[in-house]
């Protein structure tokens, strides 16, 4: 998919737009200069600049405006690169300098470099990042915010199969057969996805369902029962709106997804540094779920989120 812009309201999360996106997607009024440029485009930041990217989903957007508005405040100067694509994109771009600062989750950041990895504690999952990290990019300080994949069903599943959120995700193996699951893409091929269902808890679905990064559009699918099972974000507001239920991760294929900023160490200055480990330091998962229902449910901007939420914490 080529994204010739990027875009920030909340329009873009509505699923026509989805629809429309796969595509192309194009920029809609941001109030930033973030609009201007191609974020595939392998050019790094003229100026000083610092470049904030984000993944596809609503969340990583969200958190891109935080992080960049926060620098703002500082008097840094920032551009977004927004709505770029999935981790196996995004991390190549920072890698080279064409993105500056990205959100990311430390969990799913470390089972991109090494599969193999199984961190007891958020401590060693960081140890174990910078093991792999690629040497021009650092890990900045990790947030007590967490937003972990998770497998939720929607209402009628779990009244048909007796799930609850005491229920755990060994207790579809038998049921696994007759379940169409859905997520993004990605899902399908990741250890953190099908592939580690499957070796962990022995998961084989009926069939897959290419849709979102837990977007709208696999929200859609699940409440209508297109799909059965879905790669759900644990913050996502539309769990509680719609009666999904999450089953429990008991053998932690999942992990830590603490929310951490990555940057590329030579574009950020300290200052800079501490501006996004003073976020960290403020975010926490219930802060998180809250402004994600701002955007999803209440159809807010996420700048205007941002902003709103960085100025109650003292952080603008």
């Amino acid at each position: 998919m080529t994204i010739a812009t990027s875009t920030r309201k909340s329009a873009t999360y509505a699923v026509s737009l989805l629809v429309a996106a796969s595509a192309v997607l194009t920029g809609c009024g941001s109030s930033d200069d973030s609009g201007k440029s191609d974020p595939l485009k392998g050019d790094t930041a003229k100026g000083g600049t610092v470049v904030v990217g984000s993944n596809n989903f609503p969340e990583s957007i969200l958190l891109a405006d935080i992080y960049g508005e926060a620098l703002k405040s500082k008097g840094i100067k920032v551009s977004y690169k927004l709505n770029i694509g999935s981790r196996e994109t995004t991390y190549g771009l920072i890698k080279n300098g064409t993105i500056t600062v990205l959100p990311e989750y430390n969990g799913a950041l470390l089972a991109y470099l090494d599969a193999k990895a199984t961190p007891k504690t958020v401590d060693e999952t960081t140890t174990a990042i910078n093991a792999k990290l690629d040497s021009k990019l650092t890990l900045l300080k990790p947030s007590t915010a967490e937003d972990k994949d998770a497998v939720a069903v929607n209402e009628a599943t779990a009244k048909k199969y007796s799930l609850t959120d005491k229920s755990t995700i060994a207790d579809l193996a038998d049921v696994a057969k007759d379940i169409v699951i859905g997520g993004s893409p990605e899902f399908q091929t990741r250890q953190q996805g099908l592939k580690g269902l499957k070796s962990v808890y022995g998961l084989d679905f009926k069939s897959f369902k290419a849709l979102d990064a837990g977007g709208p559009l696999t929200v859609a699918a699940l409440k209508g029962n297109n799909i059965q099972a879905a790669d759900i974000f644990s913050t996502d507001p539309g769990i509680a709106k719609n009666k999904f239920v999450v089953l429990q991760d008991p053998k932690s294929l999942f992990g830590f997804e603490n929310v951490t900023p990555l940057a590329y160490k030579s574009g950020l200055s300290s200052e800079g540094v501490s501006a996004l480990n003073a976020v960290s330091a403020k975010l926490d998962t219930e802060t998180l779920v809250k402004l994600n229902g701002q955007v999803q449910n209440d159809n807010k901007d996420p700048l205007d989120v941002a902003k709103e939420w960085l100025s109650s914490a003292g952080l603008s």
